[in-house]
């Protein structure tokens, strides 16, 4: 490849080539250019106005279920042209399936964001968070919570080793949150982002805007940041401590996320003796996060926590299977190790084992002595999988501080769980940790000893072997990030990483007024009684529309015949004695599922209608004793309107209050009830 491509970025609306000479970047495997990077010229002010103004208002008038489909979209858009994606990533050192991880892994994120927006958010622009908490006696005066989309822009600062996965699983939270990015990607892959970010441009599916890609340096940007901005980093401690530090960054208070060096260890439980499927699994673990991606992962097992009766085997047994690691060209189809990301970075990595020898001793590989099943040593930043040792790992501190960012592990011995623990906890927070154990006790201790210092811990035994992730494995429904040295960050989390990029208000007033704040009703607001609720489409049907019922008496006879016939035969139900003798009790009682059963019968309409199914109660709560001859109604009204996109129906959430002859509330409720959009149904009608 003689002719390397110059990278642009693209910025307020353009694709832009940097003004100057720029740095050549090389393949990882061949050392032959592949591109020029370079992001001089750039109006770094200018590329956070045009997020703020272009992207930010059009995204902030989406729905959540709007972002979503707009997530999914682009999604099976860019996993249709994933093999160009792949064919790109050789270039990067990695094999097909170090890229599987990166490529199918970062989209698979996306599209899981695209579902969980639909699933788990309202179709609102808006989040509630929490319940509403009454601030006077008689429900004049109340406060909620909610959660709005920052009015800024998040600056994504990416590292060399995720230049897809790293992205896709950061815009993906923001984007469904309605904030527009910024993503800089670490120069040494940015090639890959680049071409990335070019077919996203090219599908049309997200707002102008939305997201903006700088090929190089960063220049001035975070200058210009404000209260109103966010700012990711992954990738050095000491960088991201500059980052965090700058002066705009502190006196803006501005969000920023970081995740950074990790030593993450791997525990082998004491139960887990060589011959039992733990430790095999154990062994095979510890290989894979040495080898994917040459161990270029912020999830790689760096430390290695054995029983001291098991070194031995442990050691002989992960150097057998390193050993016949087939380390070459990526493209290969024999290869099943690729290159570092650069020469540079071998280097780094031979100098940090340096370090390390300090305190241990290389029992398995040699940094210096490449061996390849194809390929040039020389040209490709090429490296053989490396095992230390360290026999003393209470006094070998080196192993505990540094980060061999590469096919790097080392094994230390333990005498008691207590022991492994306290070696875990010396890595001063991690992102992940892992213990291989199928003895309870060994991963309950083991579990709550680490995972104060761990944003994730994994748990392995031969009943999860077929279905695990394992160690290594960020997921989207999982936080990734960790305490202390791993940066004190979270990333994804499923919908936690979306609140990440919106503010959380408490805002107070009357009830009526907070219900046309956050579209939902709530006790004390305005409700409107007329045509029974249940046959009004969700076209007709309002916030606040309400139905009172007619009355029931409950009578011996019907708890009688409920418990026969259900089988709930329950003391309290039935001995009146028994029931006495209870302190909550000051009779025999009804059901409480008795009470739920009869309140539908009093609220429902029989006829078909809009309503579709109901589908589920929330929050049932079972307040007062329900006695022989109490006399209950039921006060159902419409709280929340969550129309689904592309479907012809929504959910309806209705808030259901039982109350007695005393107007003391028995049971309180949410009803959920799938409604049609139209009624009679289009097809009906046809």
């Amino acid at each position: 490849m003689t002719n390397p491509r110059r990278l642009e970025s693209y910025v307020c609306g353009r694709w832009t080539p940097g003004s100057g000479q720029g740095q050549t970047l090389r393949d990882a495997a061949t050392g032959e250019p592949v591109a020029v990077i370079d992001s001089a010229g750039l109006d770094f002010a200018a590329v956070l106005a045009h997020g703020r103004e272009a992207a930010g208002p059009k995204l902030r008038a989406m729905t959540f279920h709007e972002r979503a489909s707009m997530l999914k979209a682009l999604g099976l858009a860019l996993m249709a042209q994933k093999e160009e994606f792949y064919a790109e990533s050789l270039h990067t050192g990695a094999t097909r399936a170090d890229g599987w991880v990166d490529i199918e892994g970062g989209i698979g994120t996306m599209l899981t964001y695209a579902s969980k927006g639909r699933r788990e958010l309202p179709n609102a622009r808006i989040l509630t968070d929490g319940e509403v908490e009454p601030l006077s006696r008689d429900t004049s005066f109340s406060a909620q919570h909610i959660l709005t989309p920052l009015q800024g822009v998040a600056v994504h600062i990416n590292a060399f080793n995720f230049p897809i996965w790293g992205m896709l699983e950061k815009i993906a939270p923001t984007l469904l949150a309605g904030m527009p990015c910024v993503v800089k990607p670490a120069s040494q892959t940015a090639y890959l982002t680049e071409l990335m970010v070019r077919r996203i441009v090219g599908t049309g599916i997200l707002p102008e805007g939305a997201l903006q890609l700088i090929c190089g340096s960063v220049g001035d940007l975070l200058d210009h940041v404000t209260e109103q901005d966010a700012v990711t980093f992954t990738g050095s401690a000491a960088t991201g401590r500059k980052l965090r530090t700058h002066p705009a960054v502190i006196a803006n208070s501005v969000r920023f996320t970081m995740e950074a060096d990790s030593l993450n260890a791997a525990i082998l439980g004491p139960d887990a003796v060589a011959g039992t499927p733990e430790f095999d699994l154990f062994v095979r673990e510890v290989a894979r996060e040495m080898t994917v991606k040459a161990g270029q992962k912020c999830t790689a097992i760096r430390r290695v926590i054995v029983p001291r009766g098991q070194i031995d085997a442990l050691v002989a047994a992960l150097g057998e299977r390193l050993a016949g690691t087939a380390v070459g060209l990526p493209d290969d189809e024999g290869t099943r190790m690729g290159a570092l990301a650069s020469l540079d970075q071998r280097d780094e990595v031979r100098a940090r084992i340096r370090d390390l020898q300090a305190a241990a001793e290389i029992v398995a590989g040699d940094p210096d002595d490449v061996r390849l099943t194809s390929g040039d040593a020389g040209q490709g930043a090429f490296m053989n999988p490396v095992l230390l040792h360290a026999a003393k790992p209470f006094e070998a501190a080196a192993v505990h501080e540094v980060e061999a960012f590469g096919p790097v592990s080392t094994v230390m011995p333990y005498d008691d769980l207590d022991e492994a623990v306290v070696l875990a906890q010396m890595g001063r927070g991690s992102l992940v940790s892992s213990v291989f154990t199928d003895d309870p006790k060994v991963a309950e201790e083991v579990v709550l000893g680490v995972a104060p210092f761990h944003g994730r811990v994994l748990i392995g035994n031969r009943a999860s072997a077929k279905s695990s992730t394992g160690h290594g494995s960020p997921l989207a429904p999982l936080v990734h990030g960790g305490p202390g040295r791993a940066g004190g960050g979270e990333e994804m989390g499923g919908i936690r990483g979306v609140k990440h990029y919106m503010q959380r208000t408490a805002v107070q007033g009357t009830p009526r007024l907070l219900s046309a704040v956050t579209g939902r009703w709530i006790e004390g607001a305005e409700a409107q009684q007329g045509v029974h609720p249940f046959r009004k489409s969700l076209a007709e049907l309002q916030i606040g529309d309400q139905l009172v019922t007619a009355t029931r008496t409950i009578t011996r006879e019907d708890v009688e015949h409920f418990a026969h016939f259900t089988g709930d035969t329950f003391y309290a139900h039935m001995d009146e004695a028994s029931a006495k003798a209870n302190p909550f009790f000051d009779d025999r009682v009804a059901h409480g599922y008795l009470i739920a059963s009869f309140a539908a019968g009093l609220f429902v309409e029989p006829n078909p209608g809009p309503v579709l199914a109901n589908y589920g109660v929330d929050n049932l709560r079972f307040l007062t004793p329900v006695y022989f001859g109490d006399t209950l109604q039921v006060r159902l009204t419409c709280k929340e309107i969550n129309p689904r996109e592309n479907a012809g129906h929504g959910e309806v959430r209705w808030d259901c209050r039982v109350t007695n002859q005393k107007d003391e509330v028995v049971a309180q409720y949410d009803v959920l009830t799938m409604v049609a959009k139209e009624w009679p149904l289009p097809e009906a009608a046809e």
